[in-house]
């Protein structure tokens, strides 16, 4: 796990070393055991090591072959680095990690090689031969890959601000990105919240030359399935289920530093636990706990570390305490969010434990139908009569419901009554929605929402479809919020908040082998009739009845008590704030700021948390 930065630039030796150097020092958090740069004429490499295998000076980076035509920068880990150099035995070693491997193998099968790598990855490769830059991104999106263009430069890294360091991009707002930030507190596909700085999609490439600049995919988690998985029987289905955890897992205990786990006592985390916790002897475990019992998991995550004899350690946080870390935790935004700071203290606490390398339940949730979503889109099948009554007719309905049951809940029921469709394109786009659009529309005179960027993510995606194949329901819910949430918000804070503390977050559920075998499973199999029914009847007696059972509260702060008590300078300051923008509304936003500190149900605290974090980030960062 590692930083890279790179610039294309063609017009200027000196300027290049002295910028790329700039890139380097806005990531030493990322790579804290080494620095090192490449040059030429063409290309300038930058690259911030965090030992994780092959802890020698023989993996540093950049990394060329022995003839000196190739070089790279790499950021992540390629789990089955060992398989894959027993492939390519004639092929003159020098060191004992991954990234000789990932460069010996790109240049003996080019691109292609990428789908025989298990990882997490972004990259690039120069070919100072042919003057051919290359770029790719692991399947899942799991590292970042930001980039930006000017007319003589490519200008990439792993992080926004060391773009910005390079001096050649400015640092101004993307008007066309407000809408869909405060719609989704985060910006959705290859936009960031900056002008002109984009980012590679998952499972793509780029080529980047003089002549000509192309974006590829190599893995699409549609078409790209299980074929072997298809036409299971359940028990069938359990047994390889339980084999690509087992498997998931045991690729992420691979590390040369100690490693951990993150534990909330559910059952996502506690299934990683119980998997690792047979190949590794007191695995050490960490759990963010709250004064307020309604929202400390810490009994059920005490129950799982007594069970498996865990090295664990409570992290108590308190009001006051998150104040004290907040400045760090916006310090280490790279694009602003409304969520992950989560993410940035319990890292903290491990990486001071020892811990280099620790395991994340993130993605279970959306992988094994863990949301309200699955079951409702699910269930619409059975409501298409709805569509039969004319708009106008269910819009007073919908305006009913939210008279007798005011909230979000039955705002997005009001939205989704009056589409023209019930498909998920129409539907998903309200699953994560924080405020709605005519909302947004005074919130900033940007936010009209012109485009849908989930809409239009997820009518593309799914249309692909499979070849013989037609692709189950939840499974399409599940591509739907690996595009428009596991990437954009969840990954992207794990990354950013986890190596802000150089500590190596690893996501067994998003394993591509994995998530290749839930997406073909039928929906009769994975429909959670009880809370992630195929998961947890794959594990068998791994998890105790006691998790398996308990209600769901999903990780949260008590972030309503804590913003109209002592968050609320913080929050009124920063909303007073973002209203002196052009781009926002002033007199809305305080209007929003007033109804949620009196309570009122429908602003929620997560409709005004991103504008705050939106507010501290870009005066972090002097955006424009």
């Amino acid at each position: 796990m590692c930083g890279i930065n790179g610039i294309y630039d063609p017009l200027s030796y000196d300027t290049g070393v002295e910028r790329i150097n700039k890139m380097n020092l806005a990531i030493a958090h990322r790579g804290p055991d080494a620095e090192g740069t490449y040059h030429n004429e063409n290309i300038h490499l930058g690259h911030r090591r965090l030992s994780i295998i092959d802890l020698s000076p023989e993996s540093n980076q950049p990394m060329s072959d022995h003839s000196g035509r190739f070089s790279i920068v790499f950021n992540g880990e390629i789990y089955n680095y060992k398989e894959l150099r027993n492939s390519l035995g004639d092929y003159a070693f020098k060191s004992q990690g991954d990234t000789e491997v990932l460069l010996a193998g790109l240049i003996r099968h080019g691109v292609d090689f990428l789908k025989r790598c298990n990882g997490m990855f972004a990259f690039a490769l120069w070919d100072n031969q042919k003057e051919e830059l290359l770029l790719a991104r692991d399947r899942m999106g799991i590292k970042p890959l930001y980039y930006a263009r000017t007319s003589d430069h490519l200008i990439f890294s792993s992080e926004i601000r060391a773009i910005l360091k390079s001096g050649y991009v400015s640092g101004e707002l993307n008007y066309n990105s407000i809408g869909d930030y405060l719609r989704y507190q985060s910006v959705i596909g290859t936009n960031t919240i900056l002008k002109g700085v984009f980012l590679l999609p998952a499972g793509s490439t780029m080529h980047f030359s003089d002549s000509e600049v192309k974006i590829n995919s190599f893995w699409n988690p549609v078409t790209d399935l299980d074929r072997e998985a298809i036409g299971l029987s359940y028990d069938e289905t359990k047994i390889r289920v339980r084999k690509k955890m087992e498997a998931a897992v045991t690729r992420r205990l691979i590390a040369d530093v100690p490693t951990g786990a993150f534990l909330s006592g559910g059952i996502d985390s506690s299934t990683l636990v119980a998997l690792a916790s047979q190949q590794v002897e007191r695995l050490k475990t960490f759990t963010i706990t709250f004064e307020e019992p309604e929202f400390s998991e810490a009994k059920y995550a005490r129950m799982v570390a007594d069970r498996y004899n865990t090295d664990h350690t409570e992290i108590r946080l308190t009001p006051n305490a998150l104040i004290d870390e907040l400045p760090a935790a916006i310090r280490a935004m790279d694009h602003p969010s409304g969520d992950g700071i989560n993410t940035f203290l319990v890292s903290k606490h491990a990486k001071q434990a020892g811990i280099a390398v620790a395991l994340s339940g993130l993605g279970g949730d959306e992988l094994f139908a863990g949301y309200p979503i699955f079951k409702q889109f699910y269930g619409l099948g059975n409501k298409g009569w709805m569509m039969s009554f004319p708009k106008f007719a269910r819009a007073i309905a919908g305006e009913m419901l939210k008279i007798a049951k005011p909230g979000a809940w039955s705002e997005k029921t009001k939205q989704v009554i009056t589409e023209d469709y019930l498909d998920l394109e129409n539907v998903y786009q309200y699953s994560r929605e924080l405020n709605s659009r005519k909302v947004i529309s005074k919130l900033s005179p940007y936010g009209n929402l012109g485009g849908n960027t989930i809409f239009d993510l997820v009518k593309e995606g799914v249309g692909f479809g499979t070849p013989g194949y037609d692709l189950p329901k939840l499974s399409r819910v599940t591509f739907a919020e690996l595009l428009s949430y596991v990437q954009p918000t969840l990954l992207r804070d794990s990354d950013q908040m986890s190596m802000a503390h150089a500590l190596e977050l690893r996501v067994p559920f998003l394993d591509h082998d994995l998530v290749s075998t839930i997406m073909a499973v039928p929906d009769k199999y994975k429909y959670p009739t009880t809370p992630k029914k195929l998961l947890v009847e794959s594990m068998g007696d791994l998890l105790p009845s006691e998790i398996v059972n308990r209600p769901k509260m999903g990780f949260s702060f008590p972030w309503d008590t804590w913003m109209r008590g002592e968050l609320r300078d913080f929050c009124g300051d920063h909303l007073a704030n973002l209203g002196k923008h052009d781009a926002f509304n002033a007199g809305f936003i305080s209007k929003r700021w007033d109804a949620f500190l009196k309570e009122d149900q429908k602003v929620s605290w997560m409709r005004i948390w991103p504008m705050v974090i939106l507010d501290a980030w870009m005066s972090e960062n002097g955006i424009k």
